[in-house]
């Protein structure tokens, strides 16, 4: 997650300086992070319990949106760059919205 969130941050940089080659080589980096160890991953299946369906849901939502950044990056057209990331960005937020509170109080006892 942290890695995915360098690579928001680093994708916002190169949108304000309409460097698309950066946007188009970061994109699939969030597409396709690397998934959790085993262990970590069990934990996070147990977590989100009967909210699984979901939880796939906003990542399959998420990797979508970021491979079709990806792509759109390799046009060069800012304004449907631009909306693709909003479109990415939403998808994140979903899953935040859902899941970050219950998420760090579960595992790291934050409120």
């Amino acid at each position: 997650m942290q890695d995915m969130s360098k690579n928001m941050q680093v994708i916002t940089g190169a949108i304000s300086r309409e460097d698309w080659a950066l946007v188009e080589k970061t994109a699939p980096l969030i597409a396709d992070h690397p998934q959790p160890p085993m262990f970590e991953k069990m934990r996070i299946f147990a977590f989100v319990n009967t909210d699984i369906g979901q939880f796939k849901s906003h990542d399959g939502k998420t990797h979508e949106a970021a491979r079709i950044l990806g792509v759109t990056a390799a046009t060069g057209d800012g304004h449907a760059i631009i909306a693709d990331f909003a479109t990415l960005q939403d998808t994140c937020l979903m899953c935040h919205e859902q899941f970050r509170k219950p998420f760090q109080a579960y595992f790291y006892g934050e409120e």
